[in-house]
């Protein structure tokens, strides 16, 4: 069994507090036909590098059904900046136009299959995957981005059309996992194609 939720699976359930100071399940965005989930953190430079593209994507589909969920799993021991409170003030000071959630026991990330950060998973109106993998091709640079994966699929989605390419290697750092080294991932994780 592959350790990443592949396209035609189900989403996986989910009950995680989030900055506004509110928990969050799956359920909660029922009213959203279609539903971006990317895991992300504070610190790193993909993430850093790609964040206000990713605003760009999500504004632009929001009038069109497109709700993203933004999910924390890293190890705060790993990396302080990653913690819950600096996940508040960062929401507080970008005021990104999606939720951000805490996956402190890393159990979302494990269940997804979340490789790195960011690492982005679309979901049509029946939470069934339709893409994972890259928002964009170069993250850390965007002055050199040549493809927006996020973009091609939400645009395909939302005009009734099938997604192209359902699958591409997420970009960025690894997840961090509690009690390990900062670069270990766990042996069953891989590059997606």
């Amino acid at each position: 069994m592959p350790f990443t939720l592949q396209p035609g699976e189900i989403a996986s359930d989910f009950r995680l507090p989030a900055t506004d100071g509110k928990t969050y399940s799956l359920a909660d965005f029922n009213d959203h036909p279609y539903l971006v989930i990317f895991f992300t953190c504070n610190h790193c430079p993909y993430v850093l590098g790609s964040d206000e593209t990713t605003r760009e994507t999500a504004l632009r589909y929001s009038d069109k059904g497109v709700k993203f969920v933004a999910i924390n799993s890293n190890s705060a021991r790993t990396y302080a900046e990653d913690d819950f409170p600096h996940m508040v003030q960062r929401m507080n000071e970008k005021k990104f136009p999606w939720l951000y959630l805490y996956d402190e026991l890393q159990e979302i990330a494990l269940a997804y299959g979340a490789l790195r950060t960011p690492h982005f998973f679309v979901f049509d109106e029946n939470r069934k995957l339709v893409y994972t993998g890259r928002g964009v091709d170069s993250p850390r640079d965007v002055t050199r981005i040549k493809i927006n994966n996020l973009d091609i699929v939400l645009d395909e989605l939302t005009s009734g059309k099938k997604v192209s390419v359902p699958i591409t290697n997420p970009i960025g750092c690894n997840i961090k996992w509690e009690g390990k080294d900062k670069h270990w991932m766990p042996p069953e994780a891989c590059d997606l194609v």
